[in-house]
């Protein structure tokens, strides 16, 4: 036998590569466009409208606060997944939920300035997995209640310290030491990297956009000054930090006293002495869209589900007029809920309740006007009782409710031509009229 020559291995070594190199120079974008097919872009604002990569996006979505709470312990880690998994089977793109647990149990925040670990891992676990499923989050990130801390305990934390001006709930807005606690909890929030993905989360585009805070009152200054003044300066603190993410209030949507909308769109004459206004709040340069509830329920005493219809088109139809021709900026309705504690509750009537709100966003989403989506309130899962309010739902059990998600989902999706962009959305849509 003759012995090899020294270039004998070498031929077929350098044949070997040079497919490879070949195969990598001719398809290296297509395996690679595979590979990143489902990492989530940056939701951005055009005019009126929400974009992604190129194309308008209308939200589908609902709400779950009770996210970083169950995933702190092993035992209800899974709910949190459970929901996300369940969500994206219906085409919903975005979920709601807390960022936020002042003092208490399962504190995010346990004093100021002091986080609990264990429960920012917890957070860190909810943006994962919603990363894993493909489901933006909208973050909030304090609350106007008392639930989950709330500004009542900021400004219990300044008594305790001994710094507080008043013992009124609204210095939350006013008071410099609560303003300061504030702050420094935002910048913690904003620049956390996340433990699981590495991610800091003001460069995590699975964040949809920050919420300011639930529900924003100030009855001490009906003006409405003083929570302008706050909202101004704390909105403009967080672009400063992070500004890649949507901002928007989280405001309920009542007209003001100077708005001449406060008398015919309004539910009734309280709504304009809560110091918020609708248009001025949501008109702050640093706010990218408007945020609206919908709870004809709370609002009003006397009216029948009929009346309450009527007034649920009014009511969207005037704001999303104002995202038109006032803001010029996307309006999305984050809460929305029908009680079933009414005398007259009949479950069919939350079918049509859902309905109706789908179909102005989705009239409204045809005629590229600021309607740019809805939040069911609330989505739970089976075993959660402790957690529900009488507007709950567990969607797989509501069979009807659930077809009407889908069958949303599928209608906006249609409007931008997303449902020929996966396959999901493809199996999903196909049978649908």
């Amino acid at each position: 036998m003759a012995a090899p020559t020294g270039n004998g291995p070498v031929i077929p070594i350098l044949g070997f590569l040079t497919c490879v190199a070949f195969i990598y120079l001719s398809f290296g974008d297509l395996w690679f466009g595979l590979k990143t097919e489902g990492e989530l872009a940056f939701v951005k604002r055009n005019g009126t409208q929400f974009v992604v990569d190129g194309k308008a996006l209308y939200v589908n979505g609902w709400n779950s606060y009770w996210f970083m709470d169950h995933a702190v312990n092993d035992h209800s880690r899974h709910r949190v997944s459970a929901m996300l998994e369940a969500g994206a089977k219906m085409g919903l793109t975005v979920c709601r939920t807390w960022a936020f647990n002042d003092g208490g149990y399962n504190a995010l925040q346990i004093s100021p300035g002091r986080f609990d670990e264990r429960v920012f891992k917890a957070l860190d676990h909810v943006i994962a997995e919603a990363k894993t499923h493909g489901v933006r989050l909208l973050l909030s990130l304090v609350n106007n209640l008392q639930a989950y801390g709330g500004k009542t305990q900021y400004v219990n934390w300044a008594w305790q310290e001994g710094v507080g001006l008043s013992s009124s709930n609204d210095s939350f807005f006013f008071d410099p030491s609560i303003r300061r606690y504030f702050k420094n909890y935002l910048t913690v929030l904003l620049t956390r990297k996340n433990s699981l993905t590495g991610i800091e989360y003001r460069n995590d585009p699975t964040i949809f956009a920050w919420e300011l805070i639930n529900e924003p009152r100030c009855m001490s200054d009906v003006s409405g000054d003083t929570l302008q003044d706050w909202i101004n300066e704390m909105t403009a603190f967080i672009k400063s930090i992070d500004n890649k993410h949507l901002l928007t209030v989280g405001l309920e949507g009542f007209y003001g006293p100077s708005s001449p909308k406060k008398l015919t769109v309004n539910p009734e004459r309280w709504a304009s002495e809560l110091g918020s206004d609708f248009v001025r709040n949501s008109d702050s340069p640093n706010i990218d869209f408007a945020s609206v509830h919908i709870y004809p329920d709370h609002w009003f005493h006397d009216q029948g589900f009929e009346e309450k219809l009527k007034f649920v088109v009014k009511w969207m139809l005037s704001h999303i007029e104002d995202g038109d021709k006032e803001l010029k900026k996307p309006v999305l309705f984050t809460e929305f809920g029908l009680s079933n504690l009414n005398k007259d509750y009949d479950p069919s009537q939350r079918d049509r309740f859902y309905r109706t709100i789908f179909d102005v966003i989705y009239k409204s989403a045809k005629r590229k006007r600021s309607g740019a989506g809805t939040l069911v309130w609330q989505f739970l899962i089976e075993g959660m009782e402790g957690f529900n309010d009488d507007f709950g739902i567990v969607p797989w059990e509501q069979d009807s409710i659930q077809r009407l998600m889908i069958e949303q989902s599928c209608r906006l999706s249609r409007i931008t031509g997303r449902h020929l962009l996966d396959k999901k959305s493809i199996e999903m849509c196909s049978h649908r009229p």
